[in-house]
C-alpha cells in the first residue's frame, strides 16, 4: 500500500508539475504577444475595448460622410426662396391623394402646401399640410361639386348649378364673392391663386375677388363677353378670346406681353407659369415666351399634337391627343418624372410644384412635390438640405479653425519647452495675454466695426483664423509640458550627440513621440470650435444668411412662436449640433483613456 501511496503521489506532482508549466508557457505567450504589439497598436487595442468612443466616432463619421457626400445629391441653391413654401411641416402627404377619389376623380388641383379634389359623384376632398386651420372647414349644403381650385391659403369650389363656393383665408376680401355671381350667373371656371380669386361664366365675362394689387387685372370692355378661357400668375392674368387671341390684363410692358404674333388667332388653350407663357396652336403646336428660368422655355421635341396645357411655379404638363403626357420645366422637386401610365390621360391639373393627372377611369395619378423630410424655415427653404449644407460649413470652419491653433500650439509649446528660459518666459507670457482675450465680445466687436465692408467668403475665412488664432495657449502649454518631460530621454542625448539641430530634435523626434496627446486635444477643441462658431452664427455675428450654419439655422427660434408651432425649424439643428458634439467629446474622452489607461483611476 505504501508503494502505491508513493506511485500515486509521484503521478500527482508529475501532474501539477506540468500544469505549471504549461501555465508558465501560456502565460509568457501573453506577455510576449503584449510585447510584440507597438504603441499604437495598444491604443487602438484599448479604444475599441471603449464601446461609447466607438459609437462617438461612428456617429461623427456617418455625420461627416452625409454632409460630404449628400449634398451633391440634394443640391440647394442659396439664394432660393419661396413664401409659399414657409413652415411646412415634415411629412411625404402632400400629394397623397385620399383612396374615396384616387379611382373615381373628376377634378384635382394643387395648392401651396395642400390639394383639393372633386369625384364623379361631387364630393370634396382635402389633403397635404395646410397653411391655416379654416381650410379644414368645408361648407356644407354646396350641392354636387365639379371643380374645385386650391390656393395659396384658400380654395374656391364651382357645382353643377354654376354656383360658386369659398373657404379658408377670409381675409383682403377673399369671402366676398362678387354680387354678379351670387345674383345668378352660371360660372364655367375658377381659379384661387396667391391672395387672389377669379372665376369666368358661361357668357364669356370674368370676375376677380380678393387681394387684386398684385395683379390689378384691367379687362378691355371689347374683350369682357367674350372670354373663353384664361390663365393665371403671381404677377398678372391673361386670357384668351372666342377668336384665338390672347389678351394681357395689364397695361404694362413686360416679357409676358410680347405676345408671337403669328399665333394671334390660333390659340386653342393657353397656360402661364411664374416665369413664362405657352399656347397650344391650332395644329397641335406648343410655341412658348417670356423668361427662360429653370427650363420653363426648353420644350421636347414632341411626335405628337397637343390639345391642352397647364402650368405650374416653373412646369408646364401638356397632353396630347392620343393621351400621353409631355412635361418640361423646373424638376427640383421631380415635376418632370412622369409616372408609369397604362391608361390614355384625359386631364391634367398643375400648380405650385406638383401635378394631378386623370385617366379614362377616373384613376389619380400624381407627381411632383412629395414634400419635405425635416420641414422648411421661415423662407420656404428645405431644412434636410440646409442642414447638410450648414454641416458641412460648421464642420469646416471648426476643422480649419482646430489646424491654425494646433499648428501655432506646437511651434510655441515645442519651442518653449525645449528652449526654457527667458525664452520659454516670454513665449509663456505671451500666451497668457493672448488666453486672456474673450472671444465672443471681440469676434462681435470685429464684426461691428467691418459691418458690410468685406465679403461673405471674407467673413468666413476670419472667423476661422480668430477662433484658430485665439484658441492655441492651450495646446500650447500641454505641448511645453510634454516636451520638458521628453527632452531629458535618451534618445535626445544622442540625437545632440550626433549633430542634429535644435529644430529637428524638437519637430523630428519629441514631437511625433507626443503626437497622440496633441491629438487627443485637437478632437475636443474641433467639438468646442463648431460650438463657438455655431454661438456667433447663433447671435448673428458669424457666418451670415443665405450661407447655413447650424448656428444660424437656430436664429429664428428665439421667436415664441417657432418654439410651439415650428418644432422642426430649430429641433433638427440643435439635435445634429448636440450629437455631433457630444460624439466628438466622446471619441476624445476615448483617445485619452487608450493613450493613459491610468487616466480612469484619477
Amino acid at each position: 500500500m505504501s508503494k502505491l501511496n508513493k506511485k500515486n503521489k509521484k503521478r500527482t506532482m508529475a501532474t501539477i508539475a506540468a500544469q505549471k508549466m504549461l501555465l508558465g508557457e501560456s502565460r509568457d505567450n501573453k506577455i510576449e504577444e503584449e510585447e510584440l504589439l507597438t504603441p499604437i497598436q495598444m491604443v487602438i487595442k484599448n479604444f475599441i475595448r471603449d464601446r461609447i468612443a466607438v459609437i462617438g466616432i461612428v456617429v461623427v463619421a456617418v455625420i461627416f460622410l452625409c454632409c460630404v457626400i449628400l449634398p451633391y445629391f440634394f443640391p440647394i441653391d442659396r439664394y432660393y426662396q419661396d413664401v409659399t413654401q414657409a413652415n411646412v411641416a415634415p411629412g411625404f402627404g402632400l400629394l397623397k391623394v385620399p383612396k374615396a377619389l384616387g379611382e373615381n376623380g373628376l377634378h384635382l388641383s394643387v395648392g401651396s402646401t395642400f390639394s383639393v379634389g372633386v369625384d364623379k359623384n361631387g364630393n370634396v376632398y382635402e389633403w397635404g399640410t395646410f397653411p391655416t386651420d379654416k381650410l379644414k372647414k368645408i361648407p356644407k349644403d354646396m350641392g354636387k361639386l365639379v371643380q374645385a381650385s386650391a390656393g395659396l391659403d384658400h380654395i374656391v369650389a364651382l357645382n353643377d348649378k354654376g354656383e360658386v363656393f369659398t373657404w379658408g383665408n377670409d381675409r383682403m376680401g377673399l369671402s366676398s364673392i362678387p354680387m354678379e355671381l351670387r345674383m345668378g350667373e352660371k360660372v364655367k371656371q375658377i381659379y384661387a391663386g396667391y391672395q387672389v380669386s377669379f372665376a369666368l361664366t358661361e357668357d364669356g365675362r370674368l370676375y376677380n375677388w380678393g387681394n387684386s394689387y398684385l395683379l390689378e387685372p384691367r379687362i378691355p370692355k371689347e374683350v369682357q363677353g367674350k372670354i373663353k378661357k384664361f390663365a393665371v400668375n403671381t404677377n398678372l392674368a391673361m386670357v384668351l378670346d372666342e377668336d384665338g387671341q390672347i389678351v394681357p390684363l395689364t397695361q404694362k410692358v413686360s416679357a409676358f406681353t410680347q405676345i408671337p404674333s403669328d399665333i394671334q388667332g390660333k390659340v386653342v388653350d393657353i397656360a402661364l407659369t411664374d416665369e413664362s407663357m405657352a399656347a397650344v396652336l391650332e395644329d397641335g403646336t406648343i410655341r412658348v415666351w417670356g423668361n427662360n428660368v429653370k427650363g420653363s422655355m426648353d420644350i421636347p421635341q414632341n411626335d405628337n399634337k397637343a390639345v391642352s396645357i397647364t402650368g405650374g411655379r416653373y412646369h408646364y404638363t401638356a397632353v396630347n391627343e392620343d393621351g400621353s403626357v409631355l412635361v418640361w420645366g423646373d424638376n427640383t422637386f421631380s415635376q418632370n418624372n412622369v409616372p408609369s401610365i397604362p391608361e390614355k390621360i384625359v386631364k391634367v391639373s398643375a400648380g405650385y410644384y406638383g401635378t394631378y393627372a386623370i385617366g379614362e377611369s377616373g384613376k389619380v395619378y400624381s407627381w411632383g412635390l412629395k414634400g419635405y423630410l425635416m420641414g422648411t424655415d421661415g423662407f420656404g427653404r428645405d431644412v434636410f438640405r440646409r442642414l447638410l449644407v450648414g454641416g458641412r460649413m460648421t464642420m469646416t470652419v471648426g476643422a480649419i479653425s482646430v489646424i491654425i491653433s494646433t499648428v501655432i500650439g506646437i511651434v510655441i509649446g515645442g519651442i518653449s519647452g525645449y528652449k526654457g528660459g527667458k525664452v520659454d518666459n516670454l513665449l509663456m507670457r505671451f500666451s497668457e495675454i493672448v488666453s486672456s482675450i474673450p472671444f465672443l465680445p471681440f469676434a462681435i466687436i470685429l464684426s461691428a466695426i467691418l459691418g458690410n465692408s468685406i465679403s461673405e467668403l471674407q467673413r468666413i475665412i476670419l472667423i476661422m483664423f480668430i477662433l484658430g488664432f485665439l484658441s492655441w495657449p492651450g495646446i500650447a502649454r500641454l505641448v511645453r509640458g510634454s516636451v520638458l518631460a521628453e527632452r531629458e530621454q535618451e534618445f535626445v542625448t544622442a540625437a545632440k550627440a550626433l549633430g542634429v539641430k535644435e529644430m529637428g530634435i524638437v519637430f523630428r523626434h519629441i514631437i511625433p513621440n507626443i503626437i497622440t496627446v496633441i491629438i487627443v486635444n485637437a478632437t475636443l477643441s474641433f467639438a468646442t470650435c463648431m460650438l463657438t462658431e455655431s454661438s456667433l452664427s447663433f447671435i448673428g455675428f458669424g457666418v451670415q444668411e443665405p450661407n447655413a450654419t447650424w448656428g444660424n439655422m437656430l436664429t429664428g427660434s428665439q421667436n415664441s412662436k417657432v418654439i410651439q408651432e415650428y418644432w422642426w425649424r430649430w429641433v433638427f439643428p440643435s439635435l445634429t449640433l448636440g450629437i455631433c458634439t457630444i460624439s466628438i467629446n466622446c471619441v476624445g474622452d476615448g483617445l485619452r483613456d487608450a493613450i493613459d489607461p491610468k487616466s480612469k483611476e484619477r
